[in-house]
């Protein structure tokens, strides 16, 4: 991790030399090869799925009917793809089997080829058909906080004079042929935003979902005043905050936040992560409901009809599902939970400034980098338990 923070640092330096010089120094070649070897080391393990080190849980996730229409999802995804052109389609369109789902990463785009075409390259119809992809996919609370996200690559950009980072400079994939009966998805992936939403029939799977922002707070800049995951932040400080003395004894990892703790974000879809924490069976059901709402402020990203399928499958487990806690618990520190059921992981982070460093004084988590990553572990992220049970049944 901390070699991981050493290139993003070695990165922001280059791309100013590389403003200064107009050429790409050696600094981003080398980097460029770096996060190409983490992908492909990542790829060549076959998926299996975050799960504990007993191994997957199976019969999770039943291909069913849910009563929510994907028919809006699908429309809008087919009229963005009758907008582009056969060498558009070479980038942008994939089988729905393909590992190009896996090929995400929550680095720069200046040292990170995407596939798909960016917002920023995309003609005005099709950046709006695009955008409506989302629109009709996530709520309005989730489509809000996209734009924000994006947001923060221009004030990240300002305070680096990078061009690099940019808040269009977000990529779209189609997986598959959008269709209200076969199994297909879309994919928008950049710095600080990752989304993966596969469908299949009435079912939707969101994850992983990569959400970052660097500054969370806007100080200066275009867009000055913009917050990203403060909800989050202070949702989850007030939880921890609620729990007794022993219960929040019982979820501390560690005492200290001393460095970045996440372990589930890109490239980890085979991580072993044991329950650890506070085990929700332990709580009271005035508490248990508080954890349940916690996890909303996640889910709520998507629409309102397939939030509450997901809800209830969350519910279903919530006596499996742990939280867990590293660093203080006062209104203005930094610190990490994470929330982990068989069905659900969601870790929010902390993490040490890079894109802000000339703001901090000291090389330790802050609340102006934040990271979170909600994932379906046993199997299901990418919807690949679903896809493995459908292909099982129809030939493709």
């Amino acid at each position: 991790m901390r070699y991981f923070l050493h290139v993003a640092i070695v990165f922001l330096a280059a791309i100013q030399t590389l403003n200064a010089q107009e050429k790409y120094p050696n600094e981003l070649l080398s980097l460029k090869k770096y996060f190409t070897d983490i992908e492909v080391q990542a790829l060549a393990e076959e998926f299996q799925g975050v799960r504990a080190s007993g191994g997957l849980q199976d019969g999770l996730f039943p291909i069913r009917m849910t009563g929510v229409s994907t028919k809006l999802i699908v429309d809008a995804a087919n009229t963005y793809l009758s907008l582009l052109s056969s060498s558009e389609l070479l980038q942008t369109q994939f089988a729905v089997d393909s590992s190009e789902w896996r090929r995400w990463f929550n680095v720069d785009n200046g040292v990170y080829v995407r596939q798909g075409l960016s917002l920023k390259e995309m003609s005005t119809k099709q950046r709006s058909a695009a955008l409506q992809i989302l629109k009709v996919s996530l709520s309005k609370k989730g489509m809000q906080q996209a734009f924000d996200i994006m947001k923060t690559d221009r004030s990240l950009s300002e305070l680096n004079s990078s061009s690099f980072l940019d808040e269009e400079l977000y990529f779209l994939t189609i997986m598959g042929k959008p269709s209200e009966r076969e199994p297909w998805g879309w994919q928008i992936d950049g710095h600080h935003l990752v989304i993966n939403y596969f469908v299949l029939g009435d079912q939707v799977v969101v994850t992983p979902t990569f959400l970052g922002a660097e500054p969370a707070v806007a100080k200066t800049g275009k867009y000055k005043g913009n917050e990203v995951l403060q909800d989050e932040q202070d949702s989850g400080l007030l939880f921890m905050q609620s729990l007794s003395q022993s219960q929040q004894q019982a979820a501390l990892l560690e005492a200290q936040k001393q460095n970045d703790n996440m372990v589930a974000a890109a490239h980890k879809d085979n991580l072993i992560l044991d329950y650890s924490g506070l085990q929700a069976k332990t709580l009271s059901p005035v508490r248990k409901e508080a954890l349940l709402e916690l996890i909303h402020v996640f889910v709520s990203n998507i629409k309102e009809g397939h939030a509450k399928v997901r809800m209830d499958e969350v519910r279903r487990h919530i006596d499996d599902t742990w939280f867990a806690w590293a660093g203080e618990a006062k209104d203005d520190s930094v610190f990490y939970y994470r929330i982990h059921s068989p069905v659900i992981l969601i870790e929010f982070d902390h993490q040490r400034p890079i894109g802000t460093r000339m703001l901090h004084d000291q090389d330790k988590p802050t609340r102006d980098h934040i990271h979170v990553v909600v994932r379906t572990p046993n199997g299901n992220d990418y919807g690949k338990d679903l896809l493995k049970q459908h292909l099982s049944k129809h030939k493709h």
